[in-house]
C-alpha cells in the first residue's frame, strides 16, 4: 500500500513542497531514496525506537520511501515525523489519509518526544500558500508557526500525543501564545551622548531615509556609542518585514532564542576578523551570513579598515541590490539583505588625523591603512561624517538636557510615513527613474549642486545619493520640495577632504 505525507524542504529561506511517499509490500527490505543526506538516512533507527516505545512498530516487510522531488537534496532530521506517520498509515496501524491536509515536519527522539526543527516559519507560510488545512510541528516551534494566520497549528510534545489527537480526539491544548518583544536596548538612549550635534543630526537623517552612514573620528569620540543607539530611533518592523526577517532567523535555528519574536529592527555587529563567507553567506550548503541576519535592520562594522579588503568588497553588490545571490554548481540561492550599514573608523592607524608637520607615523602607513576603502565602496555609503572629540571640560560642565531617542524617533517615524505615502519605499531605495521623479530640483538648486559636484569630484552615484539625502532632509523638515538649504546640508555629509588624499 502507498501512503503520502506532505513535508517541506528549505531552498534558501523559502519552503518547497516535499512528498514523503511510503510503499509497503512483501519482502524484508528498507530503502530510503530521493537524495537524503546522512541525517535523513539515519531516521530509520530513530523511528524504529520511537514507534516501539509508544506501542507501534516498523513492519518486517519491504518498505520503500521516496522523498519527491527526487532531484532536490533533503537535509536534516526534520523528516523523521512525516516518514514515521507514512509508515504507520501505509502499514494500516492507523487510519490512512488522516494527515493529507497537513504539512508535517519534526525530529523524533528514541522515546517519541518531538524535538524542534529549523525553518518552521517558512514551512508554515508554504502550508498556507498550498491551501493546506494546517501544519504539524513540535511544540517548541509553536511560536514561529503562530506568526502565520489562517492555518491550523498542531504542536504536540511527542508522537503519542499527536496520534491521540487524531485517533482518539483528545485535543492538544497549545497554551503558548506569541507575544511582542520587549525592547532589549531600552537602557540606552541618545540622551546619553553629550554634544555631537552634527553626528546626531546625521544619524537622524540616516534613520529617516534608511541611508548607510560612515563615522570617522579619533578614539573615544563616541562613534560606537552613536551607532549602538540607532535602533532606538528606527521604526518598528511592519508585519511583512517582521515575517521576512524572522524567516532568516528561523532558517538558522536562531528564532527561539529567549523565546522572543523579532519585531524590532535587528542590530548585528560582527568582529573585524570575520570571513567573507560568514559576512555575506555561502558554504557548500549555502546559508545566510551576517548581512542577511541584519535584513531590515542595521549592520555595524566597527574599525572598518581592520576588515580584510576582500570582505569589504563583497559588500558592494548586496548594498546596491538588497539581495545576496550565492551560486553553486547545483544552482543558485538568494538571501535578502536590505539593511542600513553603519561603519566606524579611526582616520589613521594611531587614531588621530595625519599631520605632516607633527606626526609619529609615515604618510605611507596612513595610505596603507586606508587603502582597504575603495572609492566604489565609499560611493555606496550615503552619509560620511567626521566625529570630533568632546573635550573633558565640556563633558564635566555640560548641563543642557540632551534630546532623547523618543523625541527623535517621532520625527523619524513621520518622515518615514511621508516617504511611504509618496513612493511606497524609503528614499535610500529609490532607483534612477524614481530619483528623477521624486527628487526634482529647481534651477537655482540644481546649478548649486552641479557646481558642488564638480568641485568635490562627485561620481554619478554620489551625485544621485546627495539628491536622495536631500529628499530625506526635506521630509524631516516637512517640506514638499527640495530646497537649496536641504542640498547644502546633504553635501556636507559627503565631504571627506582630510582623508581623500589617502583613499585610492
Amino acid at each position: 500500500m502507498i501512503e503520502k505525507v506532505i513535508g517541506c524542504a528549505l531552498v534558501g529561506i523559502e519552503g518547497q513542497k516535499v512528498e514523503v511517499e511510503v510503499n509497503i509490500s512483501r519482502g524484508a527490505k528498507f530503502l530510503l531514496v530521493g537524495l537524503p543526506d546522512n541525517a535523513v538516512k539515519e531516521s530509520h533507527y530513530r523511528i524504529a525506537a520511537a514507534l516501539k516505545n509508544i506501542g507501534y512498530k516498523i513492519p518486517v516487510k519491504e518498505i520503500i520511501i521516496n522523498l519527491a522531488p527526487a532531484d532536490l537534496k533533503k537535509e536534516g532530521s526534520a523528516y523523521d515525523l512525516p516518514i514515521a506517520l507514512g509508515i504507520l498509515c501505509a502499514s494500516q496501524q492507523i487510519k490512512p489519509g488522516i494527515f493529507n491536509d497537513y504539512l508535517v515536519m519534526g525530529e523524533l527522539s528514541l522515546d517519541g518526544v518531538l524535538r524542534p526543527v529549523k525553518g518552521v516559519l517558512s514551512m508554515a507560510m508554504k502550508a498556507k500558500k498550498m491551501g493546506l488545512k494546517g501544519i504539524i510541528i513540535p511544540q517548541k516551534n509553536i511560536l514561529e508557526a503562530q506568526l502565520v494566520k489562517g492555518i491550523d497549528i498542531v504542536a504536540p510534545r511527542n508522537l503519542k500525543e499527536l496520534l491521540n489527537h487524531f485517533l482518539e480526539k483528545r485535543k492538544i491544548k497549545n497554551e503558548i501564545k506569541a507575544s511582542l518583544v520587549t525592547d532589549e536596548n531600552s537602557q540606552i538612549d541618545f540622551s546619553d551622548v553629550i554634544g555631537q550635534q552634527v553626528a546626531k543630526r546625521a544619524m537622524e537623517i540616516a534613520a529617516a531615509g534608511f541611508h548607510n552612514i560612515l563615522l570617522i573620528g579619533p578614539p573615544g569620540s563616541g562613534k560606537s556609542m552613536l551607532a549602538k543607539r540607532i535602533t532606538t530611533i528606527l521604526p518598528k518592523l511592519s508585519e511583512p518585514q517582521m515575517l521576512e526577517t524572522t524567516k532568516i532567523y528561523s532558517y538558522l535555528g536562531k528564532f527561539a532564542l529567549k523565546n522572543k519574536l523579532i519585531f524590532n529592527p535587528p542590530f548585528r555587529s560582527p568582529h573585524h576578523t570575520i570571513s567573507d563567507v560568514a559576512l555575506v553567506g555561502g558554504g557548500s550548503n549555502p546559508k545566510p551570513g551576517e548581512i542577511s541576519l541584519a535584513h531590515n535592520g542595521v549592520l555595524f562594522l566597527d574599525e572598518l579598515p581592520e576588515f580584510k579588503r576582500r570582505v569589504l568588497e563583497v559588500l558592494r553588490q548586496p548594498l546596491e541590490d538588497g539581495l545576496v545571490t550565492i551560486s553553486r554548481a547545483s544552482g543558485s540561492v538568494n538571501f535578502p539583505s536590505k539593511l542600513m550599514l553603519i561603519a566606524a573608523m579611526n582616520p589613521t592607524p594611531n587614531g588621530n588625523y595625519f599631520d605632516v608637520l607633527n606626526s609619529s607615523q609615515s604618510y605611507h602607513k596612513v595610505q596603507q591603512y586606508l587603502s582597504k576603502l575603495s572609492q566604489p565602496l565609499l560611493d555606496r555609503i550615503d552619509l560620511q561624517i567626521e566625529v570630533e572629540s568632546v573635550s573633558i571640560d565640556k563633558l564635566i560642565g555640560f548641563k543642557k538636557t540632551e534630546e532623547d531617542s523618543k523625541t527623535i524617533a517621532k520625527r523619524v517615524e513621520i518622515a518615514r510615513k511621508t516617504q511611504y505615502d509618496r513612493q511606497s519605499k524609503t528614499n535610500s531605495e529609490l532607483n534612477s527613474r524614481e530619483i528623477i521623479e521624486y527628487c526634482s530640483l529647481n534651477s537655482e538648486t540644481l546649478i548649486f549642486l552641479k557646481n558642488a559636484a564638480k568641485s568635490l569630484n562627485f561620481s554619478a552615484r554620489s551625485f544621485d545619493r546627495v539628491k536622495k539625502i536631500s529628499r530625506t532632509i526635506s521630509d524631516l523638515s516637512n517640506s514638499k520640495n527640495i530646497e537649496l538649504e536641504h542640498v547644502a546640508e546633504a553635501i556636507q555629509y559627503r565631504s571627506l577632504e582630510r582623508l581623500k588624499q589617502f583613499i585610492n
